[in-house]
C-alpha cells in the first residue's frame, strides 16, 4: 500500500513538472504561450499575462462589413 500511495505521489509530481505544458484558452482551442508560432494569432491574455495563441481554424472569421 506504501509502494502505491509512494508511486502515485511520484506520477502526479511529474505531471505537474513536464515542460511544455500549456493552460488552454478561448474555449479550449488556444495555448497560453510566450510566443505564438506561425499563422496563430493572438486575441487575448490569459490570465498568467502570456498569449492566447489560436489556430486558424478556430479563429473567428471577419464580417464584410468589419474590415
Amino acid at each position: 500500500m506504501k509502494l502505491l500511495s509512494l508511486i502515485l505521489a511520484g506520477l502526479l509530481l511529474l505531471s505537474q513538472l513536464t515542460p511544455g505544458g500549456t493552460l488552454k484558452c478561448w474555449n479550449l482551442h488556444g495555448k497560453c504561450r510566450q510566443k505564438c508560432f506561425k499563422k496563430e494569432k493572438v486575441y487575448v491574455y490569459c490570465t498568467n499575462n502570456k498569449l492566447c495563441c489560436v489556430k486558424p481554424r478556430y479563429q473567428p472569421k471577419s464580417l464584410p462589413w468589419q474590415i
